[in-house]
């Protein structure tokens, strides 16, 4: 059993969920429901980060994911991105890596360079 503070509304109820039967407690909506069980099972984040860029009056280009991505792969996600290299012109919202380590997951730019 695992206990936390369900954060997609403002009312921050008290979960519990049982890992083994995948059964959340203390929930006083559905979304808290869905979002304790993805929290347990397999948490997810956005990662923000930044990459190399050429021509452009800044050396990094902020990036961040289109939508969250399994903590698992975070430490595989930055390895990729420290390896990417840009040219200028870049405008936000640009796909900057593309179905990153398979996932349907982009990197997006978070800046216009």
């Amino acid at each position: 059993m695992k206990e936390l503070i369900c954060i997609t509304c403002p009312r921050g109820c008290h979960l519990t969920v049982d890992e083994e039967l995948k059964k959340v407690t203390g929930n006083s909506c559905n979304r808290g429901e869905a979002y304790g069980l993805q929290e347990v099972l397999d948490p997810k984040r956005v990662i923000t980060s930044t990459v190399t860029i050429l021509g452009a009056d800044l050396k990094r280009l902020p990036v961040r994911c289109d939508k969250p991505i399994s903590k698992k792969l975070m430490l595989d996600v930055m390895k990729v991105l420290d390896t990417v290299t840009v040219k200028s012109p870049v405008k936000c919202g640009d796909i900057i890596v593309k179905n990153i380590l398979g996932t349907d997951v982009n990197i997006i730019s978070s800046r216009d360079l």
